[in-house]
């Protein structure tokens, strides 16, 4: 089995390189993949994810496995932002609800180094406050604290 590593852009992967190149030796339809790596990858548009493709050169079978994008282009989707702040911790570029990071921290569980959700809301509100994102209004430092006291709990 050979694993071929990629990040495309969600529900736009072409034939060109670096796939294209990377399969024609194989023998695989290049196309036919590209269109599965696209219907697979289709909830993500507009952002880079990460694609693990899985080849049985003998056999011609591939599975695909997506990933997910980084926090920062989720909480930037969320936001409908280019970029975060170039001014951290003192210029504010948007506001998310605490709903919607439990939202992201749930999608990104799978591939975080914790198993347990409020960590990893923790890690989110982490990335919020790197890019200048508050959350309810706050510095997600204060909501980090709430979480940590037990004042505010994650279900």
């Amino acid at each position: 089995m050979m694993e071929i590593k990629l990040l495309v852009e969600g529900g736009k992967a072409t034939p060109g390189p670096p796939i294209g190149p990377t399969l024609s030796p194989l023998g695989l339809p290049v196309g036919k993949v590209v269109a599965d790596i696209n219907k697979a990858t289709s909830k993500y548009a507009g952002m880079k994810v990460p694609v693990i493709l899985r080849v049985n050169p003998a056999t011609k079978e591939y599975t695909i496995e997506v990933g997910t994008p980084p926090t920062s282009a989720l909480i930037k989707k969320e936001l409908g932002l280019e970029k975060g702040s170039g001014a951290t911790g003192s210029e504010w570029v948007g506001d998310i609800s605490l709903e919607k990071v439990v939202e992201i921290a749930k999608t990104k569980l799978p591939e975080m180094n914790t198993a347990d959700l409020t960590k990893a809301v923790l890690q989110v509100l982490g990335t919020c406050l790197s890019m200048g994102v508050k959350v309810d209004g706050k510095d997600p430092r204060e909501v980090q604290r709430a979480i940590k006291s037990g004042e505010i709990r994650i279900e």
